[in-house]
């Protein structure tokens, strides 16, 4: 079951909903009533783009001061119904994309500090969450993560840590481009080699690992979802799932995901034996208060399935 949703308030990709404080209220009461009990804030900053009046990021990368301070809204909504809340570190959109790893961890040990100090006191902040993905052996982007997971856990006092990194597969297609499908993904073998490599690098600095589940062909995902449990397992890491609510099955980038293959997909992590859901991400793609109008279509139809699994439990 999904148990955890992102909140993308850059909005890098997908449209801006322009919510306030009511309506992430609305919201937040939405997430809880369909069973959410964390959530994460995707990335705290991306480019000029910022999530929170941040210093750090207003000197260093000449960002601009948002309108609202949306972390301590976050903050304060997550306490209010009682979910646990993980931050998401900042993407420069430049520095590690150009192979200036160092630069990248510069920035973020900053701001890992300041947020610390300044929201740190909040009860519901529970862990954080190195928002740079990887799908395979980058060793710089390694010891990124194993770095700033080292520094966060360091900072306050053994908070979790989680990263979502991406499978290579056919549908690793860039959302910029029209087509859905490239010729060939990256095989199992090769996938669980490189991500043996990679734990065993950062198994003590990052706890969850939360694989995108939507970027191979349906057939091949419970094969990638097995050998994911397994390897988290081996290096003594939480195996979650990062089920997408969105469709990569359309040249249309990106639409609320057609129920059947949600469900398909959760069913799959189930009997691969993984208990826990993350979703990207509830607002967008399920709310019912969604600009898509059939995100609160695919609400009804998950609070169905809920309710289903709850009678089945208690048969």
């Amino acid at each position: 079951m999904i148990k955890g949703t992102f909140i993308d308030e850059i909005s890098h990709d997908i449209p801006h909903q322009n919510w306030g404080r009511e309506e992430w209220d609305t919201d937040f009461k939405h997430m809880k009533n369909m069973g959410i009990e964390m959530v994460i804030m995707i990335r705290s900053g991306y480019k000029q783009w910022i999530t929170y009046p941040s210093s750090v990021l207003q000197r260093e990368v000449d960002a601009f001061k948002p309108s609202t301070d949306l972390l301590k809204l976050f903050l304060e909504l997550s306490e209010k119904y009682d979910l646990q809340f993980y931050f998401g570190l900042y993407d420069s959109g430049k520095y590690w994309v150009n192979g200036d790893y160092e630069a990248e961890v510069a920035i973020n040990k900053a701001v890992i500090d300041e947020v610390w100090e300044h929201y740190g006191h909040y009860p519901a902040f529970k862990g954080w969450y190195i928002s740079h993905e990887i799908s395979r052996k980058n060793n710089p982007a390694i010891q990124l993560y194993k770095t700033l997971g080292t520094h966060c856990k360091a900072m306050s006092n053994g908070l979790p840590t989680m990263i979502s990194p991406y499978i290579d597969g056919v549908k690793n297609i860039s959302q910029y481009d029209h087509e859905v499908l490239k010729t060939a993904g990256v095989s199992l073998e090769a996938h669980k080699a490189d991500w043996r490599e990679i734990f065993q690098e950062i198994h003590e600095a990052v706890d969850i690992v939360a694989f995108q589940d939507g970027h191979v062909a349906y057939r091949e995902l419970i094969d990638f979802l097995k050998v994911n449990k397994e390897l988290a397992e081996e290096f003594g890491m939480e195996c979650w799932t990062n089920t997408e609510t969105f469709d990569r099955d359309m040249p249309i980038k990106f639409l609320p995901i057609k129920w059947d293959k949600l469900e398909l997909k959760l069913e799959l992590a189930k009997k691969a034996g993984i208990q826990k859901a993350i979703t990207f991400e509830f607002s967008h793609f399920m709310s019912p208060q969604s600009a898509y109008l059939q995100a609160g279509h695919l609400y009804n139809r998950y609070q169905e399935y809920r309710e289903k699994q709850r009678k089945l439990l208690n048969n």
